[in-house]
């Protein structure tokens, strides 16, 4: 075998080695500026993905998570935007003081909320003539014809309206203040419904019509109509109720002799069967001073936020509420994630960044769990999305440990 065949050989097989080395050398999680983004799931931040698309595991839309910067930084800090904590459904509270003993369960119903009601009344009699709102469960929204109205009285304070713009145009009597006839003839209208774009729009086409359009001016869902058309209203008279479904009470009974363990402000679960078991926090609102006189029994509200509208009144709902009074520093039991390290919890930077943190917690329910190290009261912790922060973490700066936080 001759010399130069013997060093092409060694050469390939050094080049050989080399390639493998290059191959088998654990690469560091890096990011270019093509890399900017990853889709996941809300619901399984598992799920990392390069396109948008639905999740594999559930078939929910995955949501898109901006990556910032050309490199990896080596932080414990995840950013995310308005965007991404929308669509994350990212929910915090407040460390405090709550009620960590044992809890006892309520059945409840869902009803809508008494004080985000709201009525519209006819300003000025007349005939209806349409009525634009026609359904109960229709939303309204502020600006949105209601019902057109046949009025003397509407139609005579339009013409003095419009007669003393002209009268300012055309009379120039040093002894008639015409921005007073104006101003009080304006007013008339607003108090009677119309709105300054419709006003505007009167004074621009200089005439009265047959009809006039009444407009919301509360936004909502309607719960109750009162009229049709062809009915003739006075003033006051009910048109629409219209109820906010943004924030809910669930109304439970409990035994007198209970009672005396809740009070109002307290924070409880509230789980809905209907929902697949969806648990939101709420707080006792009510606790009725007085018994039922037949079953001596004692009604509790609870006020609930609805602000995507899952929850519709009418629906089971069960209340669990802490009936000891084991009063300690404590985190919603949502905000703790435990594995074999130990437990931690997300915490809301004041720069609206998130940090993860080690914590020592206690025994607890199902709503709170006492915080014994760690955190200190007025902390902000992440209730909901804890799961996505924790993947995203790991996803920048790859599956380290805790060993190294502070507690």
């Amino acid at each position: 075998m001759n010399k130069p065949f013997i060093k092409y050989a060694a050469l390939i097989i050094l080049l050989s080695f080399l390639f493998a080395a290059c191959k088998q050398k654990p690469q560091a999680l890096a990011f270019t500026k093509s890399e900017k983004a990853y889709y996941t799931c809300s619901m399984h931040p598992q799920v990392h993905e390069e396109h948008q698309g639905n999740c594999p595991i559930c078939g929910m839309k995955l949501i898109k998570v901006e990556l910032t910067g050309d490199h990896p930084i080596a932080s414990d800090r995840i950013t995310l935007t308005a965007t991404q904590l929308q669509l994350a459904a990212i929910e915090t509270d407040t460390v405090r003081e709550e009620n960590t003993g044992t809890e006892k369960t309520l059945s409840g119903t869902v009803t809508t909320d008494d004080n985000k009601a709201e009525e519209l009344s006819a300003r000025v009699a007349g005939r209806v003539q349409q009525l634009f709102v026609r359904t109960i469960g229709e939303k309204v929204a502020v600006g949105q014809p209601v019902y057109a109205i046949y009025s003397d009285d509407l139609q005579e304070a339009e013409k003095e309206y419009l007669l003393a713009k002209q009268q300012q145009k055309i009379l120039h009597n040093p002894d008639v203040d015409y921005l007073q006839l104006i101003n009080a003839a304006e007013n008339k209208l607003r108090l009677w419904g119309l709105s300054p774009a419709q006003i505007r729009g009167l004074t621009a086409s200089g005439k009265v019509s047959a009809t006039t359009t009444v407009l919301s001016k509360v936004s909502g869902t309607v719960s109750e109509i009162a009229i049709h058309e062809g009915d003739y209203v006075t003033e006051g008279m009910p048109i629409l109720k219209i109820q906010a479904l943004s924030s809910l009470w669930v109304q439970a009974q409990l035994y007198g002799g209970e009672s005396v363990n809740y009070k109002e402000n307290d924070r409880v679960r509230v789980s809905f069967p209907d929902l697949g078991g969806l648990a939101v926090q709420g707080k006792v609102e009510f606790v009725n001073p007085e018994l039922s006189d037949a079953s001596k029994v004692d009604l509790v509200r609870v006020s609930i936020p609805n602000p995507q509208g899952l929850v519709r009144p009418g629906m089971l709902a069960y209340i669990s509420i802490a009936n000891g009074k084991d009063r300690l520093l404590a985190v919603p039991a949502s905000a703790v994630l435990t594995d074999g390290i130990g437990s931690k919890v997300w915490v809301k930077n004041p720069d609206g960044s998130f940090s993860a943190k080690m914590v020592s917690v206690g025994l607890g329910n199902q709503s709170y769990v006492p915080v014994l190290s760690g955190l200190k009261s007025g902390d902000i912790v992440v209730t909901n999305g804890a799961y996505l922060l924790n993947s995203e973490s790991i996803f920048k700066n790859g599956n380290e440990n805790m060993a190294g936080m502070k507690m």
